[in-house]
């Protein structure tokens, strides 16, 4: 229902995001991410991956690891409305090479 509601002050122009979060259960492998959407990969709980497709229109999907034990490692944060704060900086090496934020569900580039 939140979602719903995001959408529709979306189109209004009273919230502003790129990015949805979408809890699932299984790594998506090389299923497609909808354009979107940051699919959050949970498990027993715990936060296991960030996947998304690469907004620089490449095709490339992108898979960020939030494993605490390893490196590089991500870490997203959600926001009441479901839309993602990714820390660090994401910078796709494959295809379109895009270096890019996401802080609060916008996509912001970088330099």
């Amino acid at each position: 229902m939140k979602r719903l509601i995001a959408r529709a002050l979306r189109r209004l122009g009273w919230l502003r995001y790129d990015l949805l979060i979408s809890p699932v259960a299984q790594h998506p492998g090389k299923n497609a991410v909808p354009p979107g959407e940051l699919w959050l990969v949970i498990d027993t709980g715990v936060k296991k991956w960030a996947c998304m497709s690469c907004p620089g229109g490449c095709g490339v999907q992108i898979a960020l690891s939030l494993n605490p034990d390893r490196r590089p490692r991500w870490s997203v944060e959600t926001d009441f409305w479901g839309r993602p704060t990714v820390s660090p900086s994401i910078h796709q090496h494959r295809a379109c090479s895009c270096h890019f934020w996401v802080k609060k569900g916008v996509i912001e580039w970088c330099r």
